[in-house]
């Protein structure tokens, strides 16, 4: 079984699916010498890159090759006089030269789609379209490469409804974002030039938080969902100009949020995840600027571990078999007994109890179980 899909089994192959599977073998070799002895950067070479990687998106190589094939031509229609002939008209805003750039680089993307519906986990088909709209970037106006941004992110948006937990998908949406982002600030400056009672546009901070709300109340076990929330908040919190107490009122809320996901969910390791991150924000150790409240006191602190160790001591009622609950409780605690030594809210037989249940729920790790145990002297 395989993300709860099983195998299927592989039968013996006949006669004739192998003589089958020898001519698709030769075919493809074919293929591939005719791409590797093509030196010239012409529209035959890009054509057998594109018939090449329509059967393997895996091979880096070649699209290392199609990005040459691609660079030479935009040099060229940048250097080339505009035909008198042409059959289209520039688009508004757009010379000849970005015309025929800007139909390039949708062509190519429109190639790329449905090798993107086919192998979404593909590295080399994403990289390759971040690098055409860093190319829309580089060659055309900043209002023109805008608009191909705004319509990969609604592309990207339209991907992650389809598998929300897509990493790939969410690591380029971050992309995205700081690339429209760059463009605004552009376009806006180029504004002010002629009109200086225009506002700079908002970022997207406010926008992508809540897309990470939505995406985490669709399904709580979105790891990349959460990874994307915990990456936005020090921004976010610098572009409210948040005070101490708008601070303090983000941290309560984030731990509202994650500990109602555990209750409904304990066994998912992505909530302890963000959990854990919450936590290390207690700490003084963590820097002040990653810290949501940097100028917290141990007081603070301390009726946050009280609060956190409450609430995970209740969940372990209904859920003695969830080693993750076991796992947090020993990892906070000695973070807890730095910051007040003195406090008894956790006890060595309590510590003790938690370790017997890890070593009988993950035997596996019995190791760094014993490791525990001797670094909290029991």
């Amino acid at each position: 079984m395989s993300h709860g899909v099983p195998r299927v089994a592989v039968g013996e192959k006949t006669d004739a699916s192998r003589r089958k599977e020898l001519k698709q073998i030769d075919a493809y070799q074919a293929l591939v010498d005719s791409v590797q002895a093509k030196e010239e950067y012409t529209a035959e070479t890009l054509s057998l890159t594109s018939a090449l990687l329509t059967q393997n998106p895996e091979y880096y190589t070649v699209w290392n090759h199609r990005r040459l094939v691609l660079q030479h031509v935009f040099a060229k229609e940048i250097d080339s006089p505009p035909a008198e002939d042409a059959e289209s008209k520039p688009a508004p805003g757009l010379n000849p030269a970005q015309h025929e750039i800007t139909l390039l680089i949708r062509e190519d993307l429109a190639f790329l789609l449905p090798l993107l519906k086919q192998f979404p986990k593909c590295y080399w088909v994403w990289n390759h379209r971040a690098w055409l709209l860093q190319q829309a970037s580089k060659y055309l106006p900043v209002t023109s490469a805008k608009r191909l941004w705004q319509e990969e992110m609604a592309l990207v948006s339209k991907m992650l409804s389809y598998d929300s937990r897509n990493f790939h998908g969410w690591s380029y949406r971050r992309e995205v974002v700081k690339s429209i982002e760059h463009l605004s600030t552009l376009e806006q400056e180029e504004k002010t030039q002629t009109d200086e009672g225009k506002k700079p546009e908002e970022s997207m901070t406010e926008s992508e938080f809540a897309y990470t709300t939505k995406m985490i109340k669709t399904n709580l076990s979105n790891f990349s969902a959460w990874h994307n929330r915990l990456q936005l908040i020090p921004k976010l919190l610098e572009e409210r100009h948040s005070d101490a107490a708008a601070r303090k009122k983000l941290l309560d809320d984030e731990f509202e949020l994650i500990i109602t996901a555990l209750y409904t969910d304990p066994y998912d390791q992505s909530l302890w995840f963000y959990h854990n991150y919450l936590m290390i924000n207690l700490s003084p150790k963590t820097s002040s600027e990653l810290r949501i409240v940097p100028d917290m006191t141990n007081q603070d602190r301390i009726e946050y571990f009280d609060t956190q160790f409450d609430l995970l001591k209740d969940m372990l009622e209904d859920t003695k078999d969830c080693k993750w609950i076991y796992l947090a409780l020993v990892t906070y605690t000695p973070e807890y007994l730095e910051i007040d030594a003195g406090n008894k809210k956790i006890t060595t037989l309590e510590l003790t109890a938690w370790l017997d249940q890890l070593e009988l729920l993950d035997p596996l790790r019995k190791g760094r179980w014993l490791d525990l145990r001797k670094s909290l002297n029991l």
